[in-house]
């Protein structure tokens, strides 16, 4: 349920970690939004509170807290943006109304946590936005991006480690690996993209490894969409990894012009793929 004619549009932000919420804001401030955003303890970059109309401070777990501040301020429509490290998720304190959504639930993982925390949403009439909202022209585009080109031997791999990824990412296990010539060295599990980088790029001995970021099959939008940010390409460059593949259309590129430079500057080749 939108505005009302006439009516500025609200959009409570739930804001994790790192650069997407900042980026999130400024594209949505663009478009004439109002934005009050619920932050997290140990997570959101203070900053944000310049960015935004409205920002309240939460602990990861108080469901029950922050679906009141939004209907307060007047919120219909929200968005997930920016992650929670998976140790704070672990850690969390949950208030009585996360509690029983957890209690209902048959399997916890991201996925299905976020999915009823948005049917908990949806009961209170705020309906939960793609995380990719106003960020079009941040989604990667198909073929080289920025970086060397790839040639034949590492398309070849390009297109085997995006196979295997696709697959991996199926099963709920993680959405990136590193590869280096028709070989597995490292796939993404609960420990995060940037520990998935460094142990590949050690086993690769810093040549020729490549780090492929997909989405899930059916990937929900709403949340958990595949980011490659600065960090991203300081990481590949400090263990070595020399080239990135994402999914085209499906992979936001955060800091965009920095991660153009980065990539320029250390030779590290981004390319998107097509499924």
């Amino acid at each position: 349920m939108g505005p009302m004619p006439g009516e500025q549009r609200t959009i409570g932000m739930m804001a994790g970690n790192g650069m997407y919420p900042g980026v999130f804001a400024e594209a949505a401030r663009r478009h004439g939004v109002r934005l009050v955003a619920a932050a997290f303890r140990g997570e959101t970059e203070e900053t944000l509170a310049e960015e935004v109309e409205v920002l309240r401070w939460f602990r990861v777990g108080q469901l029950e807290k922050m679906i009141r501040f939004f209907r307060q301020e007047g919120v219909r429509e929200a968005v997930m943006v920016g992650q929670i490290a998976p140790g704070n998720l672990f850690a969390l304190r949950p208030d009585l109304r996360l509690i029983g959504l957890l209690a209902r639930l048959r399997e916890r993982h991201a996925e299905s946590i976020f999915g009823a925390v948005a049917e908990e949403l949806g009961r209170e009439g705020i309906d939960l936005l793609p995380a990719t909202t106003f960020l079009d022209e941040s989604l990667a585009p198909a073929g080289r991006v920025f970086g060397p080109e790839l040639g034949p031997k590492r398309l070849a791999d390009a297109e085997f480690g995006y196979r295997l990824a696709k697959e991996v990412s199926g099963l709920d296990i993680g959405q990136s690996l590193v590869v280096r010539e028709g070989t597995v060295l490292a796939v993404e599990a609960f420990e995060g993209t940037d520990a998935c980088i460094r142990r590949g790029g050690e086993l690769a001995r810093r040549r020729r490894a490549m780090l492929v970021k997909v989405s899930k099959p059916d990937q929900d939008l709403r949340f958990d969409v595949p980011v490659v940010g600065p960090r991203t390409i300081v990481t590949c460059r400090e263990a070595g990894v020399s080239a990135i593949v994402v999914e085209a259309g499906k992979t936001l590129l955060l800091g965009k012009d920095e991660v153009g430079r980065l990539c320029r500057r250390h030779k590290v080749a981004l390319y998107g793929m097509e499924g």
